[in-house]
């Protein structure tokens, strides 16, 4: 039996007139245990129930549908057309103009060499496309787990006092991220992912690229002698102790081409049919950069370029994957970490598109088709890749590194470093997102004090710790409501026969001799002591209170309204 608050009417300022609805509740249809565990099960693993489609199909169509499900190829190419296809050429090689220096780039990020990079750029998209639900997302390696990559293996492996075993790590670390990823696809476990909410990636993101932009410095000055470590401190006093490496000839290029990208990149934002601008500075920085090497022969002055790099197509490294050995751990954490980081970044980029192009995108599938394809791009020496922010045909972008890989090669011998570190700090700026972090600062101050756990932890400390801790937190903000849930005093709008929070609505009213609390949260083990304390200390605040604001009235009824408790505890 409940009353609702709504009926009641004042009759006089001292008289209260009360009406009782009485409701008959029946309890829920009887289930056995099996079936109110395989409700869970599914509502757990399969909210979206993706075996609906096979329902009352005849056996040939419900081979169709699997095929279709598995290889969502399957699906949009048949009806692929010579429209179609011609936007492809060009947002392909458009794209393909920004993966090639990128791909460079950020090879050297993590300490590898550049051709690895490319061959990232190459192999995985092809079976993106073929595996993966998203139709907007550019397959290819990214800011972030390649330093994340770099910082975890070079802690114990130098990548130039043992190259070898350093590119093994690699190509081992990249294959238990694709292992990782894949399983949780499979086993339907991507709820896992959440746990890293907005304000952790905010503050992360903000943090790796603060961490990103500061290695440049080494290429952007010309520093020869550069700390190993991530850390902010350690950076910075690296790049002053060194200051008679600076090089002024470096810095005036490097900077030169950073403020041509950032200029690019600010006219492509604020106009966006001018995409092309920002996708294409790279290649252009590269491109005269290398000219003026060569031409002016800078290589001999000072300048750190390239140099030859590897021609032909990805060369197979299933051989130098290591099971076993002194180094397997760190392969296996560096591979949980940064699967976890790319895979996040991944299913984020492609679910925006879908939500903006009024598509869906499947969680899962994504897990499992960049699992896939992280598996297959450690045999064939690539490293951790993933989906990033851009629009374009994974297939025609694939084709044109591939000629590049082949034919084009030679071309970046003279490639200077500094331009490379000018592209990555172009690159990484756009993950520092001051508006959001304000957002998030008015919404939740906790989800601030998260954001900026992850921030600083990131900076002081180090790229993985820094995630830890931020995990941590939001971890312990959900206990903390889950243990103790969020309680409200409840009054009346004028006029009308709405309750709200009095804190909330300042218009809203007490009901004298009535208090109205507001549940919102379950009940459950963890919070019903506090809950039944938490509802006496309101009865105790309401019969503390200046005894003129009751008038004649003192506390008579006490009103929970619960309809956010879906769940009680059973004595």
């Amino acid at each position: 039996m409940e009353s609702n608050p709504s009926t009641m009417q004042e009759q006089s300022p001292s008289c209260l007139e009360i009406t009782m609805e009485v409701h008959s509740v029946v309890p829920p249809p009887h289930k056995s245990t099996i079936q109110k565990l395989k409700t869970r099960l599914k509502e757990t693993l399969f909210p979206d129930d993706p075996f609906r489609q096979f329902k009352g199909q005849p056996t040939k169509k419900k081979w169709v549908l699997a095929a279709q499900y598995i290889f969502p190829i399957l699906h949009w190419g048949p009806n692929y057309n010579l429209k179609l296809f011609k936007s492809d050429i060009v947002s392909g090689v458009t794209i393909a103009s920004l993966a090639i220096p990128q791909g460079i780039s950020y090879a050297k990020l993590a300490s590898l060499p550049p051709i690895v990079g490319l061959y990232s750029s190459f192999v995985p998209p092809l079976v993106y496309a073929v595996l993966g639900s998203s139709r907007d997302i550019a397959v290819g390696p990214v800011s972030i787990a390649s330093l994340i990559l770099g910082s975890m293996l070079t802690q114990q492996v130098s990548p130039t006092g043992d190259p070898v075993l350093f590119l093994q790590l690699a190509f081992t670390a990249t294959f238990f991220a694709g292992l990782f990823q894949a399983s949780l696809g499979f086993l339907r476990l991507g709820f896992i992912i959440d746990f890293l909410s907005k304000a952790t990636l905010i503050g992360f993101m903000a943090g790796a690229a603060i961490i990103v932009s500061l290695q440049q410095l080494k290429s952007l000055l010309g520093i020869t002698h550069f700390t190993k470590k991530m850390g902010f401190i350690p950076v910075m006093t690296s790049v002053f102790h060194n200051s008679q490496e600076w090089s002024w000839q470096t810095i005036l290029m490097g900077f030169s081409f950073l403020v041509f990208l950032l200029v690019a990149r600010h006219l492509s934002m604020r106009r966006p049919k001018l995409f092309w601008v920002s996708a294409a500075a790279p290649l252009v920085c590269v491109i005269l950069s290398t000219f003026l090497v060569f031409a002016f022969k800078a290589q001999h002055h000072g300048f750190s370029v390239i140099g030859k790099l590897q021609e032909g197509l990805n060369p197979p490294s299933w051989n130098m994957l290591q099971f076993h050995g002194g180094h397997l751990g760190l392969s296996m954490k560096t591979g949980l970490v940064t699967g976890i980081i790319s895979l996040t970044e991944g299913i984020a980029v492609g679910r925006t598109f879908a939500s903006l192009m009024n598509y869906k995108v499947d969680g899962n599938k994504e897990m499992m088709a960049i699992g896939l394809m992280n598996i297959v791009g450690s045999s064939t020496s690539c490293y951790v890749t993933t989906g990033a922010k851009t629009a374009a045909s994974n297939i025609v972008m694939s084709i044109t590194v591939m000629v590049t890989i082949l034919f084009l090669m030679p071309l970046f011998q003279y490639t200077p470093n500094v331009v490379l570190g000018a592209i990555i700090v172009s690159a990484v700026v756009g993950l520092i997102d001051i508006p959001a972090a304000y957002h998030v600062w008015k919404m939740d101050k906790f989800d601030f004090i998260v954001m900026l756990c992850a921030f600083f932890g990131v900076i002081f400390i180090s790229v993985q710790h820094g995630l830890a801790i931020a995990v941590a937190v939001s971890i312990f903000k959900i206990l903390m409501q889950i243990t103790r849930p969020k309680t409200v005093f409840l009054g009346k709008i004028p006029g009308t026969d709405i309750y709200r929070d009095l804190h909330h609505y300042k218009e809203s009213v007490k009901i004298p001799g009535f208090l109205i609390l507001s549940i919102e949260a379950p009940i459950n083990f963890a919070n019903s002591t506090y809950l039944n304390e938490r509802v006496l200390r309101w009865i105790e605040e309401y019969e503390a209170e200046d005894p003129k604001m009751h008038s004649n009235s003192s506390l008579r009824f006490v009103i929970l309204e619960m309809s956010m408790v879906y769940h009680f505890l059973k004595n």
